[in-house]
């Protein structure tokens, strides 16, 4: 008894310490530090929450390629972040339309008229002045491979290949910027609207159709800039299909009314489990509040964009936990009224309800991950805060609220009557409280 007592009270007080993490974080070192909902980089307030714009670009052409769309997603996404829109996100709608949401943004005009012009790539030397731009520029890809003759090291570089214009003026301002070598001005830097991408020195003229950006680039900053490259310029223009603006204050009265939704949600569904189930329920309320700690901790960490239909999902995710618990509690019960010991009617129950609750949840876990793989906007959300909320709850429901049930019969509490089952529905003798 002694060591189950020692055991429910150790669970407790890590349920306890994860909820305080969850909620204000934890500080390991002064660099490193665990991040809670309450912190201000916690959790990022979806459009819907906090505010903003939503614009809605639709290609002027006919039949556009997938290429071109990802080169205007790109493209847009660079954008935002060189203006500061950093939480803004860029997503693809459809096969012709390319969906914008900037939080925090109520000038809808002035968001328009900036996302939507063309885009200027520029190629300028040391002084400034203008080279070339993007639209001389035939291709832009990243590769992998030794980039100098006698040396046997590879590393990822961008190779770009010019139009016949382009070429000859990228060989005009290589051989100036070489001669300037001296003066620390040998190099051209390659911009987007205005902003520097990348400044490669120059160590001779080039004079070719195609040219390589060396440097200690990753995979992923090389291929990001080859694709910034390509798409310097958008491959057609974009028409306003959709402009929609929603209040800040609309977004907070929806998060004071989602908020106290789950939270009266959440004490209706712990009365009803306790009043139902007694001792079980209690330990499923107790599993419950650490479901809630670890969505909570994982919330903040991964800095997940928190919608309405979001909050939804982790609300519909603790109805999938209760569920779960409801299917096992009630073959718990039906092993005790054959007569059963407490102790062997949980884990018969558990072992023989495991089958219908694996698979009632992947298959929602499925549907989550399709919407959260096509969705957009926050449908995404949606189906990322489900998954995550439906394989939390699975465990805790599966695991933590088995072990507590556990130190429970540890503790000889062993009433039957605690466990849900009258005395007039038991089978035998047997089952009045006796051994387990």
């Amino acid at each position: 008894m002694s060591r189950s007592l020692v055991k429910f009270a150790a669970i407790i007080l890590v349920i306890a310490a994860l909820f305080y993490v969850g909620l204000y974080g934890l500080d390991f070192t002064e660099k490193y530090r665990i991040p809670g909902i309450m912190d201000s980089d916690g959790i990022t307030q979806g459009l819907d929450l906090k505010g903003g714009t939503v614009i809605v670009f639709k290609a002027d052409t006919d039949e556009p390629s997938e290429e071109d769309m990802d080169n205007v997603v790109n493209l847009l996404r660079k954008r935002l972040d060189f203006q500061g829109y950093t939480e803004a996100s860029v997503t693809m709608q459809g096969s012709n339309k390319v969906r914008v949401e900037l939080p925090d943004v109520q000038d809808s005009d002035k968001a328009v008229e900036t996302l939507g012009a063309t885009a200027q790539l520029e190629f300028k030397d040391a002084d400034g002045n203008l080279i070339m731009t993007g639209g001389e520029v035939k291709d832009a890809k990243s590769e992998y491979g030794q980039t100098e003759q006698g040396i046997s090291k590879s590393s990822y570089y961008i190779s770009m290949t010019f139009t016949d214009e382009g070429q000859s003026k990228f060989s005009a301002a290589t051989k100036t910027a070489a001669a300037a070598a001296s003066s620390g001005k040998n190099f051209i830097s390659i911009e987007m609207d205005g902003n520097i991408l990348t400044a490669p020195q120059v160590k001779q003229q080039i004079d070719s159709e195609t040219c390589i950006i060396t440097g200690q680039f990753t995979a992923e900053e090389a291929k990001a800039l080859a694709a910034n490259i390509k798409s310097g310029q958008l491959p057609f223009s974009l028409k306003t299909d959709e402009v929609k603006v929603v209040s800040a204050t609309l977004g907070e009265e929806a998060l004071s009314k989602a908020i106290t939704a789950g939270i009266i949600g959440l004490i209706l569904v712990l009365l009803f489990m306790l009043i139902v189930y007694r001792i079980m329920g209690l330990m499923a309320d107790i599993a419950l509040l650490f479901y809630l700690s670890i969505v909570l901790i994982l919330l903040a960490n991964f800095h997940v964009n928190l919608t309405l239909p979001g909050i939804a999902g982790i609300i519909l995710a603790i109805g999938m936990a209760v569920d779960a618990n409801v299917v096992i509690f009630e073959r718990v019960k039906e092993e005790l009224k054959l007569g059963k010991t407490v102790r062997s009617s949980v884990e018969s129950g558990f072992n023989r309800a495991l089958s219908a609750v694996i698979d009632s949840n992947v298959t929602t876990i499925i549907s989550a991950v399709i919407l959260w793989w096509l969705g957009t906007g926050t449908i995404k959300g949606f189906g990322m805060t489900l998954l995550m909320g439906v394989i939390v709850s699975m465990f805790s429901a599966i695991f933590v609220t088995k072990f507590l049930l556990k130190q429970m019969i540890g503790m000889n509490v062993r009433n039957n009557w605690l466990y849900g089952v009258s005395k007039k529905k038991t089978g035998s003798e047997s089952v009045k409280g006796g051994e387990a």
